[in-house]
């Protein structure tokens, strides 16, 4: 698969997956556009987070649910379903990280890549 065909499927997994966390209104969405960041495997990371441990599985199973739909693709790893502080969902291309706030804000995960192209999204 050539790298610009490769780049534009991740990038749309990568609507895909803010779509899934805006139908159930995941706070501060944002993109990092990984593809430029050395040491990275994957071409975007999508973050969100919410304010209650039921909506962070809500949100990751959202996600789930419209990855599915669109590509036929479960996730090849997940971690952190049940606890609902931080669950990860990797699609290898796109990797999906949903917080409860406080524990967003104690890992400022964005400001470990910080070279990254960072692109926001509201809410639905």
């Amino acid at each position: 698969m050539s790298k610009n065909k490769k780049s534009s499927l991740s990038e749309k997994l990568a609507d895909v997956v803010i779509h899934g966390m805006q139908e159930k209104k995941g706070n501060e969405i944002v993109r990092l556009d990984m593809r430029e960041v050395n040491g990275t495997l994957s071409d975007y990371f999508v973050i969100c987070h919410a304010d209650s441990n039921v909506q962070v599985n809500a949100i990751a199973k959202s996600v789930e649910e419209e990855v599915y739909k669109s590509f036929g693709q479960d996730p090849w790893h997940k971690e952190g379903h049940g606890n609902g502080e931080w669950v990860l969902l990797d699609f290898v291309d796109v990797v999906v990280h949903i917080f409860k706030t406080e524990t967003r804000e104690h890992y400022r995960i964005e400001d470990l890549w910080g070279d990254a192209q960072i692109s926001t999204y509201q809410s639905a």
